[in-house]
């Protein structure tokens, strides 16, 4: 099992930045790939970055040049940097860990953006 702890979600003003945090812990070994996702009322689950071991990283393309996905270097943390945050980035954030043991989810931070 590995759990997963989000911080650094708020409020702020579009054009600012937000700071994600994700911390995870417990089988952490077992971790091959972290990232995070969000979810918007009434809308689909979407990836927004993903990043693995071995620092190849994957990012939604609409967020490409805004959004800087980064790994800690014990490899059992992961930062999101949002720049430029727009109303529409308005989501519950969750962090993800992929494991040889499955796929495991933190709660998920609140990011609110408004115009």
């Amino acid at each position: 099992q590995v759990q997963l702890v989000e911080s650094g979600g708020g409020s702020v003003q579009a054009g600012g930045s937000l700071r994600l945090s994700c911390v995870g812990s417990g089988s952490i070994f077992s971790i091959y790939a972290m990232g995070w996702y969000r979810q918007a009322p009434g809308k689909q689950r979407e990836l927004v970055a993903t990043v693995t071991n071995d620092g190849s990283a994957n990012y939604l393309d609409s967020l490409k040049g805004r959004f800087t996905l980064s790994r800690g270097n014990a490899k059992n943390t992961v930062y999101l940097q949002m720049n430029t945050l727009k109303p529409e980035d308005t989501a519950v954030y969750l962090c993800n860990a992929y494991t040889n043991r499955g796929t495991f989810w933190g709660q998920g931070t609140q990011v609110t953006v408004s115009s």
